[in-house]
């Protein structure tokens, strides 16, 4: 008889994008189910000048930041809305610009020791899909633990 791994905190990146909220909810259920507590993380990447090219003036990356954090903080308080509606014991945290979404998530799914990471297939997308590959594609690959991914 094989025992199923207990599952006591689950993560899940947001991005504001509909594949996000959708993970998210999915998130939240397993959590109500398993009794586990909800992560919820979204991470600021850098411009796409910054990775690509020269760097534009310091209040060009201070307006950039300020925008990027006010969305990374509405994504995560929206699903923290939605873990308290179900009861749900739910953190959040936005991880401050970086240049790998991917590698963030994964570096702060190791330090938390998370037992699952549920992500959805596509995030916002767009220009910055192709500057930074595959983000759930990424995060299977490279995840210390179990990855589900919603469509």
């Amino acid at each position: 008889m094989t025992v199923a791994p207990a599952v006591r905190q689950i993560l899940v990146p947001v991005d504001g994008s509909d594949h996000a909220k959708r993970a998210a909810q999915v998130a939240i259920s397993l959590a109500s189910i398993y009794k586990a507590g909800v992560v919820i993380i979204s991470v600021v990447s850098p411009p796409a000048f910054f990775i690509s090219g020269p760097v534009g003036a310091p209040a060009d990356l201070t307006d950039y930041y300020r925008l990027e954090m006010e969305d990374a903080n509405g994504a995560v308080n929206s699903v923290m809305s939605l873990a308290k509606n179900a009861g749900v014991d739910a953190k959040l945290q936005v991880l401050r610009p970086t240049a790998s979404v991917t590698e963030a998530i994964i570096e702060f799914a190791t330090a938390e020791k998370v037992d699952l990471i549920v992500v959805g297939t596509r995030g916002l997308g767009g220009f910055k899909k192709l500057l930074l590959g595959s983000v759930s594609g990424g995060v299977i690959a490279n995840a210390p633990c179990s990855v589900l991914v919603v469509r």
